[in-house]
């Protein structure tokens, strides 16, 4: 059983910090990584060409090992989410006969894309609420987008949790679905990769693109992004050289290319090799696949488990564990209690969580414990 882990990060004291759904604190290797790599550049005579690709593959692989596959070619490096999506967009010839479905308040990086598709083909955007129930909840939201896609179906895009409250999605299922329809299953994975078990046999998705700070740990401005089969061949929403057929040769890189480097690769954002960013990615990592996400899922429950009972029996309300992650679940009040006067006893308490809706996001990881999680209780129920 994995244990606490606080002594890896430098977090104030003090303070209690339950929202890495918002930004995960750093981890000190990871700190010591980026210091490492901004004074690199004191000497740049030191950084050699095989600099500009070495570490990146190391990254890949690293990514590659955490969902679970050994085309690390297929993992490129991205500034961002909206960057991974735009990748994706590029690669789409929608008409307006053909819809893309999408939960109802995913992050708007998840929607915005989906929504200038829409306006430029008259493709439908079909939006996909949750019940206006609470028992089965979780459930039946699953059940109705499953229900959604149809042969007219071309995109589903979704989070493996909903961000807002971690509901969680049944993307196996929905990917048997999705190909029994002939369309395409695009991931956001930022609220979920890192803490939560993806596997990219079992899921097969056609592409998984994560944001590095949170749940993985690493800097802001650097995430990473599996492309499957569908793209191989595509066009990249950038030309740079690095992305080229035989850039490592930087004496011959005035002999232009037509083709890419192999699989994925050519949706990599340019100037990736960022001598700062990748190493306090990697170094991100490398912890995350020491712990193993599955850890962390079981860490997260016992450190929540009585807390969240208790806050239950008054008249809170959770999701049921199945139907959510045990790193990020959204917390419901009673009818009779304000929101207004909830955020300010927490604010007066240093307790570090995040409004999202009508829920309380709550996002633990490993340098929490349940002393913490039952703090946040103390204060809601008192």
């Amino acid at each position: 059983m994995l244990k606490n882990q606080r002594a890896k990060f430098s977090l104030q004291t003090g303070t209690t910090y339950l929202n890495c759904a918002y930004m995960s604190p750093g981890l000190k290797s990871v700190e010591k990584a980026g210091i490492d790599g901004v004074k690199a550049k004191r000497n740049p005579f030191k950084i050699s060409t095989d600099d500009f690709f070495s570490e990146s593959e190391s990254l890949r692989i690293a990514f590659a090992e955490l969902i679970n596959t050994k085309e690390s070619n297929r993992i490129v490096i991205i500034p961002s989410v909206s960057y991974g999506l735009a990748n994706v967009v590029n690669n789409l010839r929608l008409t307006s006969t053909d819809s893309i479905i999408v939960a109802a308040e995913q992050f708007p990086s998840n929607y915005y894309p989906w929504q200038r598709l829409s306006m430029q083909t008259g493709a439908k955007i079909k939006i996909i609420n949750p019940p206006l129930i609470r028992e089965g909840r979780g459930k039946r939201w699953n059940e109705l987008l499953l229900e959604a896609i149809d042969k007219n179906t071309k995109l589903v895009a979704l989070g493996n949790v909903h961000w807002a409250d971690g509901t969680l999605f049944n993307l196996v299922e929905i990917r048997k679905r999705t190909k029994a329809v002939g369309a395409l299953l695009v991931i956001d994975g930022t609220q979920s990769v890192g803490a939560l078990p993806f596997d990219i046999q079992k899921i097969k998705p056609d592409a998984l693109i994560c944001g590095g700070y949170k749940w993985l740990m690493g800097p802001y401005s650097i995430g990473l992004a599996y492309y499957g089969e569908y793209f191989d061949g595509g066009t990249p929403i950038e030309e740079n050289w690095i992305n080229r057929l035989h850039s490592e040769n930087f004496a011959e890189l005035v002999n232009y290319q037509t083709d890419y480097q192999a699989g994925a690769l050519r949706y990599e954002v340019g100037e990736h090799s960022n001598f700062i960013l990748v190493p306090m990615m990697l170094a991100a990592l490398k912890q995350i696949n020491q712990w193993k996400p599955e850890n962390i899922q079981a860490y997260c429950a016992k450190i929540t488990s009585r807390p969240l009972h208790l806050l239950k029996e008054s008249g809170f309300w959770v999701e049921d564990d199945e139907y959510r992650g045990q790193h990020l679940f959204g917390i419901r009040l009673p009818q009779l209690l304000k929101t207004k006067i909830v955020k300010e006893k927490i604010q007066v308490n240093k307790i570090s969580v995040s409004f999202r809706g009508d829920a309380i996001r709550v996002a633990p990881n490993v340098y929490n414990d349940e002393k913490e999680m039952m703090k946040l209780v103390k204060v809601l129920i008192s």
